[in-house]
C-alpha cells in the first residue's frame, strides 16, 4: 500500500513538473512575441507568480523611469531651495512661529483644554513666565475635573522648573 502511495506521489510530482515546464515555455514564447509589438498586452492564462518567476502579464509601454519628470503632464515639481535644511533653520522658524502664535492663542476657536495645551506648549518652548497666568486661567476653565487637576499640576511643575532654572 505504501508503495502505491509513493508511486502516485512521484507521478503527480512529475506531471506537475511537466506542466510547469510547459507553462514556462509558453510564457517565454509569449514574451518573445510581445517584445516586437509596441502596444501589446499579453496575459498567460493559469500562470501565477507562485509557479514561476516570469511575470504573468507582459506590457510594452514607455518607461516612466527614463522620462524627465518635468515633461510629464500634470507633474508637480517643488523648489526645495526655500525649504529649511539645517537644524538652525528649523529652530529659527519655530521661534518665529512661537512669537506669531502668542498673541493669537485667545483667538483660537478651541476647547479650554486645547487652549491650555497651547499655552503649556508656548510656556515650555519659551520659558516665558508671563504665560503662566493665561495658562492657569485656561486650566481653571477645563470642565473635566480629572483633566483640570492634571493641568493645574502641570502649571505647578512649570513654575517649579522655571524657579529652579532661575536659581541656577
Amino acid at each position: 500500500m505504501t508503495d502505491d502511495i509513493n508511486k502516485s506521489v512521484a507521478s503527480d510530482e512529475q506531471e506537475l513538473a511537466k506542466a510547469l515546464a510547459g507553462v514556462t515555455d509558453q510564457a517565454e514564447q509569449t514574451t518573445d512575441q510581445s517584445v516586437g509589438s509596441a502596444d501589446s498586452t499579453t496575459v498567460t492564462p493559469g500562470l501565477t507568480s507562485a509557479t514561476t518567476q516570469d511575470p504573468a502579464i507582459t506590457t510594452s509601454s514607455p518607461s516612466l523611469a527614463a522620462t524627465d519628470s518635468d515633461s510629464l503632464p500634470g507633474s508637480i515639481t517643488a523648489d526645495t531651495s526655500s525649504y529649511p535644511n539645517t537644524a538652525d533653520d528649523l529652530t529659527s522658524i519655530k521661534q518665529q512661529a512661537l512669537v506669531e502664535l502668542r498673541p493669537l492663542v485667545d483667538k483660537l476657536n478651541v476647547s479650554n483644554e486645547e487652549k491650555f495645551d497651547t499655552y503649556l506648549l508656548l510656556l515650555r518652548s519659551t520659558d516665558d513666565k508671563e504665560l503662566i497666568s493665561p495658562a492657569h486661567e485656561a486650566a481653571k476653565l477645563i470642565e473635566d475635573e480629572t483633566r483640570r487637576a492634571q493641568a493645574l499640576l502641570d502649571i505647578i511643575k512649570e513654575i517649579d522648573f522655571l524657579s529652579q532654572n532661575k536659581a541656577s
